[in-house]
């Protein structure tokens, strides 16, 4: 199924943490493409830069395993900054080839295939809050890279950096959605879903593709981790999804997507009304 994808905000190439990936990959998740407009709140108090984390001089153990002396919800993760945000369930294709995260990966393999993802830009920098990537599929070629298929597990916030050579390892907390009190979330969740068909619908027209019934988009998911699957549809919008992550209620990640979506299908409804007048435009 092809959904429309997101205008890029920002260009990746001038990163200042990039890491090695490969920009030919297969994209990780179904797309929403150009033409969604986000949501007009403010992202800024949403991006920390690590730079403002306490460093660390205490060295750090090769299996990456939780101190005791710490509380049991603090825990040391190797850290993969990158262009993209990734979601709790989404899978994410990777190719490693830069020399630090291949001692990373060889590491990973023999321990726990989890790291950290956190989102970097030149613009906002790096932001403290990401998510799990677990390995679920590797391939080490002959050269010493890496194939790597990962899978979004847990959120996290950076607490305390422990140290960035050869690459980042930060202590984090786990980051779970605070219960949403009385607000109907399967109807919010319905109401995302029925913003997404009309998305895809009018952005196939526009594209000249077939205005088919569009398929489950819910596929019987709960609402929080729907509103994750809602988010990682977002490509082309990072600094937006940033901000879908971070958020800790899923009734405001629902409501935020819907706006997005609301504004996006004015904006085709819009488009599509010019082209029944204009047809050649």
């Amino acid at each position: 199924m092809a959904l429309p994808q997101l205008i890029p905000s920002h260009s990746s190439s001038s990163l200042t943490h990039q890491p090695s990936i490969n920009p030919n990959a297969a994209n990780p998740y179904p797309m929403l493409k150009s033409f969604l407009k986000p949501s007009s709140l403010s992202q800024s108090r949403r991006f920390h830069r690590l730079s403002s984390l306490r460093a660390s001089a205490s060295s750090f153990p090769d299996h990456h395993q939780t101190d005791p002396s710490k509380p049991d919800d603090v825990v040391e993760l190797p850290i993969f900054p990158l262009p993209l945000v990734l979601f709790p369930g989404a899978i994410l294709p990777l190719q490693i080839f830069e020399f630090r995260y291949r001692i990373m990966m060889h590491t990973l393999l023999h321990t726990d295939l989890r790291f950290g993802v956190i989102y970097s830009d030149s613009v906002t920098g790096t932001t403290d809050v990401g998510c799990v990537g677990e390995i679920v599929k590797h391939e080490r070629l002959v050269d010493d890279r890496f194939f790597l298929i990962c899978k979004g597990q847990e959120r996290f916030r950076i607490t305390n950096v422990v140290r960035t050579k050869p690459y980042l390892v930060a202590e984090v907390n786990w980051l779970e959605d605070r219960p949403s009190g009385d607000e109907d979330l399967e109807g919010l969740a319905s109401e995302v879903e029925t913003y997404m068909k009309d998305v895809i619908r009018l952005s196939n027209r526009l594209n000249g593709k077939p205005e088919k019934e569009t398929l489950d988009l819910r596929r019987n998911l709960f609402p929080t981790p729907f509103s994750f699957f809602v988010g990682s549809t977002f490509e082309g919008a990072p600094r937006e999804q940033q901000a879908l992550l971070e958020l800790e209620d899923t009734a405001t990640r629902l409501k935020r997507e819907k706006e997005t979506l609301r504004n996006t299908l004015n904006y085709l409804s819009a488009a599509s009304a010019v082209k029944d007048v204009f047809p050649s435009s």
